[in-house]
């Protein structure tokens, strides 16, 4: 008997297993079966049952389905997994999706991860569209950051260039691990405008493993989880660690913004003349907007967006940047040159220098035209059905678009594997939505509302480091030694640091 009973609960698991992958073999097939019918999808490559073209994806997605769209066409219909999924890797489709079909593609999948980190997805990023969302939107574009909020924490930015400047000074004539010195500035930078705390400062920074955590989250947010793909069996998040994983990076940030708001919360906190973002929040939560309260969950997943997506991308763009500049002497010595024949004997870089650098905005263009922070950008979900470039695409198909193939497809851009800055002086191309073969953020109601932030970090930073320093790879180090490996998440980064030498040009 016991024996019976020790087989029948080993086989139970089987069982199990086997009964699951028969219902989605079965439904694999009835879906199969309908979409023939009734689609004129865009074109497919072949796929493999119940995983469908999953396993073309690789371990860099937006290289993979770059690959597919050069054999396949610019609009690609995949199956991955169970979701219906459409890619679109051209600015004249990118435009049609964005701008012609916005509204209808205006809405976010809810990906394991994001409903997990986000607090049920009521944050700005991947809030579903609907009026939550565009209430928050409203929220961040005419209060958190409009160019006037980005214009007062000038002061801001203005000091921790200084910083960044001193830290990489004092390294000389030593070796500067810069990737560690812009981490640092962005993320201190974003940690006063948001909390109007100064982290790395005060030793909290290694304390909390702010670093830690952003690596985590960006990693978690890739949207290329294998269990994504499956929303039928939520255990596979169980199975990979996924979940486990999430949980522990929810709760150290979760524990960080309990800190945080009890601080602002409290009547004794000093007030400060400039209110910082979660200052902010709190204004709006306590006197409305609009009529739709806002929750501390609600303040919190914004807080996240504002932490997690202003410190990636201010520290991706200035690390390639400096690392395409240290690999073309040309540009940098073009760029230094513009940058020092404004700035003059002055020390000091200030925000009144910038709209004159104009070969300057045109490096950081093309930072952004062959290095875009989210290489595939933050997929959407279509409402209703929509057909684009002639192709009929049903309701809740998912959309990527791989803003890292528009930026390099020859059909927009001459020698686009190439870093040309000079391809943007005398020209109108612009990345704040309106040029679709460069969409760094998005385009349409989805794009980031944090752009003019984000640029203003980004502008200075590049600026004074081209106006302290002459720059050169270590002894026995040439271009050609650097480790170019990128990481793929939501956003990418490279995995080696940049090793530089820093010459201060002022005493």
């Amino acid at each position: 008997m016991a024996f019976l009973q020790w087989l029948k609960e080993s086989f139970q698991p089987i069982l199990l297993f086997a009964s699951v992958f028969l219902v989605v073999l079965l439904r694999f097939f009835l879906k199969e079966k309908s979409r023939k019918g009734k689609s004129n999808l865009p074109p497919s490559p072949p796929k493999l049952p119940i995983i469908g073209n999953l396993h073309q994806l690789g371990n860099m997605p937006h290289l993979s389905l770059q690959c597919l769209a050069q054999k396949f066409g610019p609009i690609i219909f995949l199956q991955l997994g169970e979701i219906p999924t459409v890619v679109i890797s051209s600015a004249r489709l990118a435009k049609e999706a964005m701008k012609t079909h916005d509204v209808a593609l205006s809405s976010r999948p809810r990906i394991f991860s994001a409903m997990h980190l986000f607090y049920d997805c009521t944050d700005v990023v991947f809030a579903p569209y609907g009026a939550y969302w565009r209430n928050i939107r409203k929220i961040c574009i005419l209060e958190l950051l409009s160019a006037k909020r980005v214009q007062s924490y000038s002061f801001v930015r203005e000091e921790e260039v200084a910083r960044l400047v001193r830290r990489v000074a004092e390294s000389y004539p030593g070796t500067t691990d810069l990737s560690k010195m812009l981490g640092l500035y962005a993320n201190d930078v974003l940690c006063r405008v948001a909390f109007g705390r100064d982290f790395s400062g005060g030793g909290e920074y290694d304390r909390h493993g702010f670093q830690k955590m952003l690596d985590e989250y960006q990693v978690l947010l890739g949207g290329f989880s294998i269990g994504d793909f499956f929303p039928s069996m939520e255990f596979i998040h169980t199975l990979t660690g996924m979940k486990s994983r999430l949980q522990n990076t929810f709760r150290r940030f979760d524990q960080l913004f309990d800190q945080l708001l009890a601080e602002h919360s409290n009547p004794k906190r000093a007030t400060e003349e400039q209110k910082d973002l979660v200052d902010v929040l709190l204004d709006i939560q306590k006197n409305g907007f609009d009529d739709m309260p806002l929750t501390m969950d609600n303040i919190k997943a914004i807080i996240l967006d504002m932490f997690a997506a202003g410190t990636d991308t201010t520290f991706i763009t200035l690390d390639w940047g400096m690392t395409e500049l240290i690999m073309n002497p040309k540009v940098m010595e073009r760029a230094q040159a513009e940058v020092r024949s404004i700035v003059g004997e002055r020390g000091v870089v200030l925000e009144s220098d910038l709209p004159q650098m104009h070969y300057m905005k045109a490096v950081i263009k093309e930072i952004f035209r062959l290095h875009p922070p989210a290489p595939v950008l933050v997929p959407r979900e279509s409402m209703e059905d929509v057909n684009i470039d002639g192709y009929n695409i049903p309701a809740k198909t998912r959309f990527f678009v791989n803003a890292w193939a528009i930026g390099r497809d020859p059909e927009s851009w001459e020698n686009p594997d190439r870093f040309e800055p000079e391809r943007f002086m005398g020209s109108t191309v612009d990345f704040k939505g309106q040029h679709f073969e460069l969409i760094p953020f998005g385009a349409g109601r989805r794009s980031c509302p944090a752009i003019t932030l984000g640029t203003a970090s980004v502008e200075l930073a590049l600026a004074q480091l081209l106006h302290s320093f002459d720059w050169e790879l270590p002894p026995g180090t040439t271009a050609k030694d650097l480790d170019l490996t990128e990481v793929f998440g939501i956003s990418m980064h490279r995995i080696a640091h940049l090793l530089v030498i820093a010459k201060p040009r002022f005493p």
